[in-house]
Formats: structure tokens, sequence, C-alpha cells
């Protein structure tokens, strides 16, 4: 074998590397820890990535072989400092000939469109909307992070659950089961306990309730329903001004791909977004396949060795 890649996808919640050969073929995948850049956190996440392509080599019994392109699309890179503090972290950890740092988003975008036009709805921990017009414009939108953006992800659900609960817990709000759903869902007996819990809580904690919400609205909670539909308008909305911006209207055709956690082929959140999507933005051509951004990072690894791999 003459030349490996290593594409990695980091995220809010787990960090999945990929390693592939010149033709794309993936010889082996692992998942490690979360990754994403946090502010004044850009070593915890190369060593993270670093650990987790030194075990994918290694499970792979390919320690001795020293990868052409490490391309890694990680959450939190969205500014060029975070970004270039990243790529000098991880050269300086000789994990690569060669080192390629991107967004999580843009992986994930080149994955699901390879070079053509598209919109790419994420929402996982983070959530975020990234695009490519016909005419080649990149745009983004959301991806303000868990303090004042991430609308409609899996921390945003999380929080405004717990804001739900307390609500009700006062009588503020009628009952509603995520009460008691939430408190078992952080080990805790008395509401009063959320208080300290959501002090100490990361971003991936937050979004580990947002399935508890999905469980308590399928069995017909109102207040978990309503969060719910909240968290779909959000996700929508990012859709919609994209494809504003790059497709002239929400009425031109666009190719629309799903990924994250959240928005899985055949979950709950994906199918009320495509529902709403329908009328939201009646252009959106939603397209079914998986979308796996380590394998989108081992594509534009690829593309810097001049090496085009077509998309799925």
């Amino acid at each position: 074998m003459s030349v490996i890649v290593v594409g990695v996808d980091g995220g809010g919640s787990k960090t999945r590397v990929v390693v592939a050969d010149e033709q794309g073929r993936e010889i082996i995948a692992v998942e490690g820890p979360a990754s994403a850049v946090r502010p004044g956190q850009v070593e915890h996440s190369a060593d993270v990535v670093a650990a987790c392509v030194r075990d994918a080599l290694g499970a792979a019994n390919m320690t001795h072989v020293l990868p052409r392109i490490l391309c890694v699309g990680v959450a939190g890179v969205g500014r060029e400092p975070e970004r270039d503090g990243l790529w000098q972290a991880l050269a300086e950890r000789e994990l690569a000939d060669e080192v390629v740092v991107h967004t999580d988003a843009a992986v994930a975008l080149d994955d699901a469109f390879g070079d053509g036009a598209g919109i790419l709805l994420v929402s996982g921990t983070g959530s975020i909307a990234f695009g490519r017009g016909p005419d080649g414009t990149f745009a983004r939108c959301g991806g303000w992070g868990p303090v004042i953006g991430d609308e409609g992800s899996g921390a945003w659900i999380g929080r405004r659950a717990l804001n739900v609960a307390s609500a009700s817990a006062d009588g503020r709000e009628p009952e509603t089961a995520l009460v008691n759903a939430l408190l078992t869902a952080i080990e805790a007996d008395d509401p009063a306990a959320m208080v300290r819990w959501a002090a100490e809580a990361t971003p991936a904690q937050f979004a580990r309730l947002a399935p508890v919400v999905l469980q308590v609205a399928a069995t017909g909670d109102l207040r978990a329903n309503s969060l719910l539909s909240m968290a779909v308008e959000e996700l929508v909305i990012h859709v919609r001004t994209l494809a504003r911006k790059l497709f002239v209207d929400e009425r031109a055709a666009a190719p629309v791909a799903l990924s994250g956690g959240l928005l899985t082929r055949g979950s709950p959140l994906r199918k009320r977004v495509e529902h709403r999507l329908k009328s939201a933005v009646p252009g959106a051509q939603v397209r079914s396949q998986d979308i796996e951004p380590a394998r989108g990072a081992v594509r534009a690894a690829l593309r810097s060795l001049g090496i085009e791999v077509a998309t799925a």
C-alpha cells in the first residue's frame, strides 16, 4: 500500500476516525471521546484527536505507517484563530506528513455533495447549516455555540427541557411528564437538584437529555411536543435562510442533506424536520442517505493529493 490517509470527524459528543487507502476505501474506523474545540482548549482537542488517530492505526496494525494526510473536521473551528491553533497543535504531534483542518460541517458537506451544490443541516450536540450554491458560493448559518446559539440542537433541547421542568415544578406552567423523566436522567430526586446539575453540565451532558424529551413526546405529552416543535422551527429556519442566500429563494430546487445524532435516518426529529421542510422550504430535495463526516474528511484529504472520489 503506497498511500494512506486519515479522516477525522470531531464533535461535541464523540470523535470518529477513518483510515483509508488512496482509492478512499475504508481500512478501519474507530470512535473516541469528544474533541470539539472549546475556547482556550485547543491543546485538549489536539490530544484527543491524536489519541484517536493512534488508536486507529494501532487497530489496523499500521503503527509503523505515517499517513500522507490527516484531514480533521472538528466543531468549534469556524474562526481562523481556533482553526490555525488546532492545525499548529496537530502538526507538532507529527501524526501525518501533512495536516488539514476544516469545520465538522465542511467535511460533512463534502460527504453529502462532493463539489456539488447543496445545503447540509446538522443537529447533534450543536447545530449548524452549511451550503454551497450552484455558482460555488459558500455560506453558513448558525453554529454560534452552546451559550448563544446552536438552536434546535441536542444541548439546546436539553437546556430548554430543564427550563420547562423548573417552570412546571413552580406551577408557572402546566404539569408535564418531563419533570420526573429529567430527574431520572440526571439521577436526582428533587427538582431543586437541577440547578446544581445544570451549573456543572457540559454541552454533551445537556444533549443527552434530548432523547428523554423525544421519549416523553412520544407518549403524547403536550409540553415535550411543543418543545420539539420549537426545535424543528429553529432547524428549518437554518435551511430556509441558506436556500434564500444560495438558491434565490426557498422555492428553488435545492438538494438538502441531514446529519448529526438527532437527524439520523428514521429518527423522530428528522421525520418532523422533513415534514416541515415541505411547506417552509418547498424547493428542498431531501436526500435519504446517511452522511458520514469522517468519510467526507477522507475525500477532502484525497482531493489534496489530486485524487477525486465519487460521493455515495
